[in-house]
């Protein structure tokens, strides 16, 4: 089996339903990282509701969308972020300063940069969306 990079299929699936204007969509396989993007991208009104369905084949999400993404993707490399190390990052992946959040991990769990930055806590880059 290839290794599936299961972020940036996650990422690539969302956009590309937002982009065909479906109401829900579907990803697979599954894991926890994935889980908690998931539950970041729903705190910040992103998605609608998600559920984690086990097939014993890696499992998949079944995601309701918002049409709410414009853009969204993996960051590879994972980038190491200081905590002061943002507003680069901020230029590169996000059209503008109000708009859209990066997605960080961190020894904290994941979150989006403007929660990092309110934390103090650095991090990987793992996404972004907007």
């Amino acid at each position: 089996m290839p290794a599936t990079n299961i972020l940036a299929n996650m990422f690539v699936t969302l956009y590309n339903t937002e982009a065909r204007r479906k109401g829900e969509c579907v990803v697979l396989p599954t894991s926890k990282l994935a889980t908690d993007v998931l539950k970041t991208l729903q705190t910040h009104n992103y998605i609608g509701e998600f559920e984690h369905v086990d097939d014993k084949k890696g499992g998949k999400f079944k995601i309701q969308l918002l049409a709410k993404i414009t853009k969204c993707g993996a960051i590879t490399p994972r980038f190491k972020v200081k905590k002061d190390g943002y507003a680069k990052w901020e230029q590169q992946y996000l059209p503008s300063y109000s708009r859209g959040m990066l997605i960080v991990t961190t020894n904290k769990g994941v979150m989006s940069h403007h929660e990092a930055i309110k934390s103090g806590l650095g991090g990987l880059l793992i996404g972004f969306v907007y």
